[in-house]
């Protein structure tokens, strides 16, 4: 079944996600430069999410989202194990947002100029300067009643297991007072681990955890704390148990 799945990928998978991501890359391109950047910096890249999970034949299971409350702002904290958690997210978590990225996926041909037309926050970390300019942006894509998708590890993991959180997302949580909703990503690193990228997919289960939101409890370093232990707490309790617990990431 292994080879015959590659089959299928490389015969039938691969040449639709690619034409897949070029129309949408041009969609989404053109229609925040004429129409609402709102729609057409989410939707279109919603249902191209989708396209590549089910495309690839990866049953997806989605928890908890009854814990999102309908108008509500939210910065969203997940775990980080694969380039499948951008699919995972993207396509199931029916929320419209903005995602917080490398500055590096900028490059990536058609996806990198649609992301940018989406106005998804790019992380620059070459200097105080550019680092300061990409968190007033998302500070001022969260007070214009967008969410915000963040993944506190900053890197994907090499084991599966979760590494430290970085304080940056509780702390402009903690600056617009907003709740934050931990994810919980599983199945990612077994369909596509970092040490195989652009290599064949293997097919596994997805499950999005979505937690109840962490309520500020103030403003300043407690809540900030607060914030970041109570996410990564929520995080950890959901993860498959053969992924359970901290393993140091030497990218973080």
């Amino acid at each position: 079944m292994k080879y015959l799945y590659r089959l299928y990928q490389l015969f039938i998978a691969l040449p639709l996600i690619a034409v897949y991501t070029v129309l949408t890359s041009i969609v989404v391109i053109i229609g925040c430069a004429i129409g609402n950047g709102h729609f057409w910096g989410y939707y279109p890249g919603k249902l191209w999410a989708q396209f590549i999970v089910r495309v690839l034949l990866l049953p997806v299971k989605v928890e908890g989202r009854e814990n999102l409350k309908k108008g509500q702002s939210y910065v969203f904290v997940a775990n980080h194990q694969g380039s499948f958690d951008i699919f995972l997210i993207y396509g199931f978590l029916c929320r419209n947002f903005k995602w917080m990225m490398k500055r590096q996926l900028r490059q990536i041909p058609f996806v990198g100029k649609a992301c940018e037309s989406a106005h998804h926050i790019f992380v620059d970390k070459r200097g105080p300067s550019r680092i300061r300019e990409t968190y007033d942006k998302a500070r001022r894509t969260l007070q214009g009643g967008m969410s915000l998708v963040v993944f506190p590890e900053g890197a994907r993991t090499f084991t599966g297991h979760m590494g430290v959180f970085k304080r940056g997302a509780f702390m402009l949580a903690d600056d617009i007072e907003l709740p934050v909703v931990p994810l919980t990503i599983n199945g990612s690193f077994d369909v596509m681990p970092r040490m195989r990228d652009m290599k064949w997919v293997t097919w596994h289960p997805l499950k999005l955890t979505i937690h109840k939101p962490i309520m500020p409890i103030g403003k300043g370093s407690d809540n900030i704390k607060h914030l970041e232990e109570e996410s990564y707490k929520a995080v950890m309790s959901a993860i498959t148990p053969e992924y359970q617990g901290f393993v140091e990431n030497p990218d973080q």
